[in-house]
């Protein structure tokens, strides 16, 4: 029934605002209670602890449970040499504790049992801190509704875009932070984080920021590369260097050896290595180049399309009320 009321709530409320729809848009956000409650450290530790005691609850009642067990199977082994007055007892007796088993049971996980009211003990500050959050994020970033995804609200499709479960963890968690922050680190982050919101409002700018990213990237790597070939060329100049300094030597000494010039040879590999990675370096580099270039081509594509797909539906929308208001009596 809550579910129903909701959404009809949720219409009596679209209808009233049709009029501000038209000319602004309705704006929608939702969050995930369940999400941002995993998120916050506190409540995560203190739900072990809970989690803990029912275990401990449960243990306690199994226990119970076993040994009215044995009392039945007892009952039942001896039931042929009692009196009837001793079976009777025995019965009340067995019936008793079910009965404190059940009230035990009730007691701690029932309704309105102990893990439910701590539940709802745990869980009330951090809705007050959650729900503070979304209200300076509606106001701040003018939504119209905020649902909760868990609620009873059924929400049979709700696009990624529109979760700000991560913007109210941010919240909370900067105002963790702002307490041990001094004025000009306080001042920084609230710098970092708005340009951070103006990037996630804008996909054309987050996509800006993606592409720079990978050109920062890609410019890194080509300069790792070519720092480790410099490497390579200069630890075999000094091989070379090396190797006629022995050579000059033995020919001042009048030493020539009679065994197989290894150095020439090895040099030779050194050589053959230092090309093969030059060359795997190379097409390292232009396989990356390649992907770089398909990815942007891609993302202009995509925005394109979406930019276009934008005015059709801004031309649709514009039609469809000149076409309203001219059918209007």
């Amino acid at each position: 029934m809550k579910k129903y009321i909701l959404l009809a709530l949720f219409v009596t409320l679209a209808v009233t605002n049709n009029v501000n729809a038209q000319t602004r848009g309705i704006k929608v956000g939702y969050i995930d209670m369940e999400y941002i409650l995993e998120k916050v450290p506190d409540y995560a530790e203190a739900k072990n602890q809970l989690e803990q005691k029912a275990e401990k609850w449960k243990q306690e009642i199994e226990t119970k449970k076993n040994d009215i067990a044995k009392l039945k199977e007892a009952l039942k082994t001896e039931k042929v040499l009692l009196t009837k007055e001793l079976t009777a007892e025995r019965e009340e007796e067995i019936a008793f504790q079910e009965n404190e088993l059940l009230e035990y049971t009730q007691k701690k996980f029932g309704p309105n049992g102990e893990l439910i009211v701590q539940k709802a003990v745990l869980v009330k500050p951090i809705q007050d801190q959650v729900f503070n959050a979304v209200q300076d994020i509606a106001e701040a970033k003018k939504y119209d509704y905020i649902f909760d995804k868990s609620s009873d609200l059924t929400m049979l499709f709700a696009a990624k875009k529109h979760d700000i479960s991560d913007r109210v963890v941010s919240a909370l968690t900067r105002a963790e932070k702002r307490e041990q922050m001094s004025k000009k680190q306080l001042k920084l982050e609230e710098e970092r984080e708005r340009k951070q919101e103006m990037i996630d409002d804008n996909p054309l700018l987050s996509e800006r920021q993606k592409q720079a990213e990978e050109r920062k990237a890609a410019r890194l790597k080509m300069i790792e590369d070519k720092k480790l070939l410099a490497e390579e060329k200069k630890a075999e100049a000094e091989a070379k260097r090396k190797q006629l300094l022995e050579e000059k030597n033995n020919k001042k000494s009048g030493t020539v050896s009679d065994k197989p010039n290894t150095d020439n040879k090895d040099a030779d590999t050194k050589t053959d290595a230092v090309a093969d990675k030059k060359a795997e370096v190379e097409a390292q580099k232009k396989k990356t180049l390649e992907e770089r270039q398909k990815l942007i081509d891609d993302r202009k594509k995509a925005a394109e399309e979406k930019r276009l797909k934008i005015l059709a539906d801004r031309e649709a929308a514009k039609k469809a009320k000149e076409d309203a208001k001219n059918n209007k009596p």
